[in-house]
């Protein structure tokens, strides 16, 4: 084998192999795209169609057969016409007429003969094509329930389906629907978590607060920390105070006169502070 023939077989193989190819994904693709009710409704319709041509066939054989009907009626008519002038024409000696009028009517009767056979064969073929028509109709009639039958289980599947698949999440839009809330979710948490981050910068001081004014430093920082600790504390004394059974610490007294029952802070005998003034320079941080 030369070197064009083996060229050419290669190209033989790889064209079957395209077509093949082909072939299969256009199975594929019509398969997809195939609608078993629709299939179903296209076989119902050419059946009907079917039915609608044997019906027109038997509706012109039974008038072909009532046109030869009609035909031999005017030649049994017309025979017998030439009857009775044969024996008109013998009544007054005229045998050549009566010879005349025999001849045509032994013509007519070759013709009423022809058209009774015609007119048997037309018989036989409508009682066919009735036979035929009737026995298609069944099959329609049959055909029809079954269809409707078919599609109305073929619906009902589809729809579990579908409603499974949407349960699921299985279904195409339910599945982009849940990547939809899933990115939502990995968005939301990606925002709390850098918001948590900047929150921790800000309190630690790694990071100013750009709504505050400017000057702050970390002695201020360090004096908000100690007075949020004091109102802590004083806001723990009080529930303290507050619970059932606690002790009502006594009055002090001093030079005759009643002195105030607030308890003073640390660092600062005998001066009554607000939880919201800032501590002394000397007080323990």
């Amino acid at each position: 084998m030369g070197h064009g023939e083996e060229q050419a077989v290669a190209m033989a193989s790889i064209f079957r192999r395209i077509v093949d190819l082909f072939r299969i994904k256009a199975n594929k693709a019509l398969d997809r795209a195939e609608d078993p009710r629709e299939v179903l409704d296209y076989s119902y319709q050419r059946q009907l169609e079917m039915l609608q041509r044997v019906r027109r066939g038997l509706a012109d054989v039974a008038t072909s057969r009532k046109r030869i009907e009609v035909q031999a009626a005017q030649l049994r008519q017309s025979g017998g016409k030439l009857e009775g002038q044969a024996q008109q024409a013998l009544a007054v000696g005229r045998e050549d007429l009566a010879r005349e009028a025999l001849t045509r009517r032994t013509a007519v009767a070759a013709q009423i003969e022809d058209l009774d056979s015609q007119w048997a064969t037309l018989q036989e073929q409508e009682e066919k094509l009735t036979v035929s028509a009737q026995r298609l109709q069944s099959q329609v009639d049959t055909f029809r329930t079954r269809k409707e039958t078919i599609k109305a289980g073929y619906t009902a599947a589809e729809a579990q389906t579908r409603i499974g698949e949407a349960v699921s999440g299985i279904g195409d839009e339910m599945g982009d629907v849940g990547m939809a809330v899933q990115r939502a979710q990995d968005k939301t948490e990606q925002l709390q978590a850098r918001a948590g981050a900047l929150d921790e910068l800000i309190d630690s001081g790694a990071l100013e607060d750009a709504t505050l004014g400017t000057g702050r430093d970390d002695i201020q920082t360090e004096l908000d920390a100690a007075t949020s600790d004091q109102d802590v504390e004083s806001q723990l004394a009080r529930m303290k105070a507050e619970l059932p059974g606690s002790a009502t610490p006594p009055a002090v007294e001093g030079g005759g006169t009643t002195g105030s029952s607030d308890t003073a802070r640390p660092g600062t005998p005998g001066v009554e502070r607000s939880p919201d003034s800032p501590p002394d320079q000397g007080s323990t941080r």
